[in-house]
């Protein structure tokens, strides 16, 4: 049986998340401590907690269900744990250094003030770099029982996924395109960096946690990078349908700033059906995996492209 045959309902997928979601929440309120340094814990906490659908950490915790097997380990699930919070600190961080005036100047996220607006920016500067670290001091704990071999692993599929060849490059190449016609090979390499790389790192994080044949771990990263294009593409639409009481952010902006999307070189019936056939990929990406336990990870991917925030 595989993701294509077992489905989860989404009452299924709702229990299995918020289980999850219970873990993470707890582990990064006990991980990020209020007691920095000049108010900068309270700005840290603000960027992170009670706030985001938290699909990173999801997906690294499914993507470690699926090489499990059905089998638990506590090292490696504790790996999985700490890998699923490291993640999602390189998320928040990289929202907090986004929304500042010397990037995409805004105001609103997650139905909130930005970090800057409520704390200045020389404040939400620090929180982002501050939390950019906690990532990785999360992923290699002292006298743990994780091996030193898959600690350095995670720290290194997730420094690349951050770092020139994924989501700052992608930053860069979409401040430098602002009012620029982009071709659609051109808008695919940015979002497979600025938004794809740690989606698809995610999963391979988790993959990272256990044991996966070459079959397996190439099927995992197909899936992964189909999904962080597919969530990206989903982006650029609701960025045009939906509005910002809505999507907890501000709502057309990137038209207002001349930005490039999927949008704007396809028309939106045309990124809708991409959206749809990048599902189709990421299903059939696991499929031929060989893994038994992905039907998670493909109720992920559905509810990802089938969203309306």
């Amino acid at each position: 049986m595989n993701a294509l045959t077992k489905r989860m309902n989404p009452s299924e997928l709702d229990q299995w998340s918020n289980r999850w979601l219970d873990h993470v929440e707890q582990a990064l309120s006990r991980w990020i401590s209020p007691d920095a340094p000049a108010g900068l814990g309270e700005a840290m906490r603000y960027s992170v907690l009670d706030g985001g659908k938290r699909l990173r950490p999801l997906l690294v915790l499914a993507a470690r269900e699926a090489v499990a097997n059905g089998v638990p380990n506590p090292a490696l699930d504790e790996a999985a744990l700490r890998a699923a919070c490291a993640a999602e600190l390189i998320h928040a961080y990289s929202l907090v250094h986004d929304d500042m005036p010397c990037m995409d100047n805004d105001v609103l996220r997650r139905g909130k003030p930005t970090v800057h607006v409520k704390f200045g920016e020389a404040q939400a500067l620090l929180a982002g770099d501050a939390l950019q670290a906690l990532a990785f001091e999360i992923l290699t704990p002292d006298a743990s029982a994780i091996p030193e071999g898959v600690q350095a692993r995670l720290c290194r599929l997730l420094a690349q996924a951050a770092g020139h060849a994924g989501m700052a490059g992608g930053q860069a190449i979409d401040l430098a395109s602002v009012g620029v016609a982009l071709n659609e090979d051109q808008l695919r390499h940015m979002h497979r960096l600025k938004t794809g790389a740690l989606l698809e790192a995610s999963v391979m994080m988790g993959a990272a946690c256990g044991a996966a044949s070459e079959q397996a771990l190439q099927g995992l990263q197909a899936y992964g990078r189909a999904l962080g294009l597919a969530f990206q593409v989903v982006d650029d639409i609701l960025d045009v349908i939906a509005d910002s009481a809505t999507l907890g952010k501000t709502a057309g902006k990137d038209a207002a700033n001349d930005k490039p999307t999927y949008v704007s070189l396809l028309g939106l019936d045309e990124a809708t059906s991409y959206a749809q056939s990048l599902l189709r990929e990421a299903l059939n990406a696991l499929h031929d995996t060989g893994l038994t336990h992905t039907h998670t990870l493909a109720a992920l991917a559905e509810r990802v492209v089938n969203r309306n925030t």
